[in-house]
């Protein structure tokens, strides 16, 4: 055998040596970290039939399930009344989700050789795939409008946080009747407390329908935020309220509970669970004094859900959107809820 061919030998060796080790490691510490979360009550899953259509029983609450396991990122189903129940959980695997009328939407990785790339899947009522769309950065929102009819999502072409001003979104929004795409809602004409708006550095995240016309979004822009309601048939976007992020319309359209950046916290966690009253523009903050990065969702007219950090990455917690009361825990091991009814 020649030197290169000994080599060769040695090198490929050793690379396999490396590889094997590193998959001993990360396999056992895959097995102490479950190990770990089942002992702690990690919420029974199994497989089964999960549907965005009325069930008997009454209505259901829907979100990905962060057990870790074989079901991990899968959507999973519960009783709305009875969160902690046994879940039912389905492919496909979702990284945000929404859901209303029989239409789901489901941010997703797909898993390259190289790297992942994304894409937007739009759901039946059984979660079978009506048509997907790729995506140009990672998912951080979604929401469906109560008909059914339209969804929007945003991704992140740069960075990965809210926090700091070192990002760029790009938001969409389909028609599931035409298949229209407005890929991207900053070709809005916005207007900022009565003037237009041409800043270089906007972006708009979080949509949140008031129906199949109406809706609104934070915009952002010149290092500041707003409340936006928008038209997705003039292609308008008009701001109504400062320091508004990641707004979501209660059901009866008369409050926006959103995330608000509070004086003094610290950068990278500036954010408090605040409720405007369309109406008077009124704020309240609700008792939750944890920060969040979150788009809440209303359970009903009274009570806000939404995802704080845990071990298994997030839990979702409720707390009354009126300012009484406590935070308490909804789901563990939860994100991107929705109710079906």
């Amino acid at each position: 055998m020649t030197l290169g061919r000994r080599l060769t030998v040695l090198l490929t060796a050793t690379v396999l040596l490396v590889l094997a080790g590193t998959w001993t490691v990360l396999r056992g510490a895959d097995h102490a970290r479950q190990a770990h979360r089942a002992a702690a009550g990690d919420p029974p899953s199994e497989a089964g039939t999960v549907t965005l259509g009325p069930l008997p029983g009454g209505p259901r609450l829907l979100f990905r399930s962060m057990v870790w396991g074989p079901h991990r990122d899968e959507l999973a189903s519960v009783p709305l009344d009875h969160p902690g129940s046994t879940r039912t959980v389905s492919a496909p695997d979702c990284l945000r989700f929404h859901a209303a009328a029989g239409t789901g939407i489901c941010l997703q990785a797909v898993h390259g050789v190289l790297e992942d790339h994304y894409r937007a899947v739009v759901l039946d009522a059984g979660l079978r795939e009506r048509h997907h769309y790729d995506l140009a950065g990672v998912p951080t929102r979604a929401r469906v409008s109560p008909s059914g009819r339209l969804v929007a999502w945003t991704v992140f072409i740069s960075g990965d946080s809210y926090a700091g001003t070192a990002f760029s979104t790009r938001t969409s929004v389909l028609d599931t009747r035409t298949w229209t795409l407005q890929e991207n809602l900053e070709n809005y004409a916005i207007t900022v407390d009565g003037k237009p708006h041409h800043a270089p550095d906007t972006n708009i995240w979080g949509v949140t329908f008031a129906d199949d016309e109406h809706f609104y979004a934070t915009v952002a822009g010149s290092g500041r935020t707003w409340l936006a309601a928008g038209d997705a048939v003039r292609h308008t976007l008009t701001t109504l309220h400062g320091n508004v992020e990641c707004p979501s319309l209660s059901p009866d359209g008369t409050r926006i509970a959103y995330k608000k950046r509070v004086p003094d916290l610290p950068d990278d966690a500036p954010w408090r669970l605040y409720v405007l009253d369309l109406r008077t523009m009124a704020e309240t903050a609700t008792a939750e004094q944890r920060t969040l990065d979150d788009q809440a969702l209303w359970l009903d007219g009274h009570t806000l859900a939404y995802a704080l950090p845990s071990d298994d990455g997030t839990d979702l917690w409720t707390v009354p959107a009126d300012g009484t009361g406590t935070p308490a825990l909804l789901a563990p091991a939860a994100l991107a809820p929705a109710v079906v009814r």
